[in-house]
């Protein structure tokens, strides 16, 4: 059977998150629905990350195995047609080996949490983005956000029901920019690792958010982070800021 791998886009509003559960609609399930529209006895997908219900994603990958040997742009264009009309859309699609896997074959993910400062609510990025009524201190959020770098216990930030089997990551990039705009400020906070805790990016954002409004000095964050404690973690950030942007591979099977 060959193996396809899919880089998909959603708007996760109206999804419980990634992952197919009873009850409320997943971008899983949607992705599957599509699928089997074509080949109804196909197989389930198997995704880089499980995002959160309201989280988007730009750049999320998965993989699926067909009988029929697609051409991969054909693919692409009969699952998006029977995706229509929920904000879900397979960008890509590339045949890979049998054994080239979504998640465990990736090497980095990259996510980007948007904040927007302004007194005005959000009309036209409503849902894209977390929206404040104050500007932050992007300076002191950075000095911040430079305590979480590198491998650490990140029980601090991880959820009570987050399943992985330990706390200990490795956190390579974690960069707060300053978009400029006329009328707000728009921050930009950008997380990269091999793999994520459960709602250790919004755990992030919502404890740097604390030091941006001055609630915090950027050293409580090394406090909190070695308290090995999640009561000492800040507010978790809304999902609607937050967005899987991309997925890294050692070859990216989307490039010729």
């Amino acid at each position: 059977m060959p193996r396809f791998a899919l880089k998909v886009e959603y708007h996760g509003a109206p999804f419980a998150g990634w992952q197919r559960q009873d009850g409320p609609p997943s971008v899983q399930a949607r992705l599957v629905d599509a699928i089997r529209q074509l080949q109804p006895d196909a197989p389930s997908i198997a995704a880089a990350g499980r995002t959160d219900a309201g989280v988007h994603a730009r750049g999320q990958v998965a993989h699926v195995d067909m009988t029929r040997d697609w051409e991969p742009f054909r693919l692409m264009e009969a699952l998006n047609a029977h995706l229509r009309p929920d904000p879900v859309a397979v960008l890509a699609v590339a045949q890979v080996d049998d054994n080239w896997h979504a998640r465990f074959s990736a090497r980095e993910r990259h996510y980007v949490y948007r904040i927007i400062c302004r007194r005005a609510p959000l009309a036209i990025e409503a849902g894209l983005a977390w929206r404040l009524r104050n500007p932050l201190n992007a300076t002191a959020m950075q000095e911040g956000a430079d305590h979480l770098i590198g491998k650490h216990d990140f029980t601090t930030f991880r959820s009570t029901m987050c399943q992985a089997q330990s706390p200990v990551k490795s956190l390579d990039v974690a960069r707060v920019d300053v978009v400029s705009q006329p009328d707000a400020q728009e921050i930009l906070l950008t997380f990269r690792a091999r793999s994520f805790l459960h709602n250790q990016v919004r755990s992030f954002v919502g404890t740097l958010e604390r030091v941006g409004a001055g609630s915090w000095e950027p050293d409580d964050v090394a406090t909190a982070l070695n308290a090995c404690d999640r009561s000492a973690c800040g507010p978790v950030a809304p999902p609607q800021g937050l967005t899987l942007r991309e997925v890294g591979y050692p070859q990216d099977p989307f490039t010729p």
